[in-house]
């Protein structure tokens, strides 16, 4: 009882530091002590501990020198190499799966990710049901990863969309509401298509390429917003870690 009671202490305290932190509530360079933060939230030193050892995993928080821990800030390089590392990796994820083949069972699961994608788009360019559509575009991503039968590869795309800038979501446009990224989905979902076709085709190195090219969307909505109108960089939670 005493153990699984800490298991879900130690969950509060990473739901709650996770959700501050990028919030921005408690901005990067932060230091974050054990003893008032046990005190905030009404539990003992030890899951806490525990959650921040989390975070710092999930790349959120990086150890002190002299102890503790610090919330990590990052530059706009930072999410760009971000975005281009889990290209890179999901790209090896897509290519093996197309050299190795895949069971028509796991084909026909990611087949069904992008039927239901599919249906997320209205008649217009732009028209999506955002919320369905970015549930969809996670499982999408994900079913991606484990298609090569890779625990290590897998590990590792998971490892690089940790980061909340860049993960397959991350600039998608729910609460921005910025029309440019919203026309972004229509080409994305064709690239859904297209990765899903190179994979069933045995088309290697056409999977990795399309795959490479797919997280690239996410970098040119990231170049939107700096060469547009870095005044939108405040309207995106994802980037309350990123100082310019």
């Amino acid at each position: 009882m005493v153990e699984v009671e800490g298991r879900t202490h130690a969950m509060r305290a990473l739901i709650a530091l996770r959700r501050r932190i990028l919030s921005g509530e408690i901005a990067g360079g932060t230091r974050l002590y054990e003893v008032p933060l046990a005190e905030d939230l009404q539990i003992s030193r030890t899951p806490v501990r525990e959650a921040m050892s989390r975070l710092v995993e999930e790349g959120l928080l990086e150890r002190a020198h002299s102890g503790g821990f610090v919330v990590r800030s990052f530059g706009v390089a930072d999410v760009i190499d971000a975005i281009e590392l889990r290209g890179v990796l999901e790209g090896t994820a897509a290519r093996l799966a197309a050299e190795r083949g895949v069971t028509p069972d796991d084909l026909a699961l990611i087949s069904d990710i992008v039927a239901r994608l599919d249906a997320c788009f209205g008649e217009e360019p732009g028209d999506v049901e955002f919320d369905l559509y970015s549930d969809l575009n996670a499982q999408f991503h994900e079913q991606l990863a484990r298609l090569c039968r890779s625990k290590v590869v897998e590990v590792e795309v998971v490892r690089a969309s940790r980061l909340p800038f860049a993960s397959p979501s991350a600039f998608l446009p729910d609460r921005a509401k910025i029309a440019a990224f919203r026309l972004s989905l229509n080409m994305a979902q064709e690239q859904h298509h297209a990765i899903v076709a190179a994979i069933a085709n045995r088309e290697g190195a056409r999977a990795e390429a399309l795959a490479r090219e797919h997280a690239r969307i996410a970098r040119a909505n990231m170049q939107y917003l700096l060469d547009v109108d870095r005044g939108l960089m405040a309207r995106m939670p994802i980037l309350a870690l990123v100082v310019d």
